[in-house]
């Protein structure tokens, strides 16, 4: 005489990312093409400012800024085609609030406000990837963002009027 399992066969391990909580495929691609043209708008800003720039260290900040964006843009990409998605071709709508901006100190403390936006998205989805390579990534992407509103911060209370 056989004995019967207790209770059935779990298939956790086999669910749909959605059904246990995770972000779903499209949701996560619609995420990863908001942060890329937000990033991508954040490279363009930092690049253009460095060329106004009211001195060498403001130059020197824009330019650490604009590398960082441009890092986040390339893997971000890189990560929506490895996900079989299309990267998003378009610069977000930051850019020209931010070109808006005549003061080149008040843009500074913009930018940081946008860098605090993408922190905040970065920790609303984290938890939500599954994927352990996307989500080292995405980890990476906003431990730098909170480097970088530090830098601008201190840079900001040392230099600005």
């Amino acid at each position: 005489m056989s004995a019967e399992p207790a209770s059935p066969v779990c298939y956790a391990a086999d669910a749909d990312d959605a059904y246990m909580g995770y972000a779903g495929h499209d949701e996560i691609l619609a995420a990863l093409n908001e942060l890329l043209e937000a990033e991508r708008a954040g490279a363009r800003v930092a690049l253009h400012s460095r060329k106004d720039a009211p001195g060498a260290d403001f130059a020197a900040l824009m330019t650490a800024i604009r590398d960082d964006e441009a890092q986040w843009v390339r893997m971000l990409a890189g990560q929506i085609g490895r996900l079989g998605g299309v990267p998003s071709r378009r610069c977000g709508a930051f850019y020209g609030k931010a070109m808006a901006i005549a003061d080149p100190y008040e843009r500074i403390a913009f930018v940081n406000r946008g860098q605090g936006w993408v922190v905040r998205k970065l920790a609303a989805l984290l938890p939500r990837i599954r994927d352990d390579a996307l989500h080292a990534d995405l980890r990476r992407m906003h431990a730098r963002h909170e480097t970088n509103i530090d830098m601008a911060a201190r840079f900001l209370a040392q230099h600005a009027p």
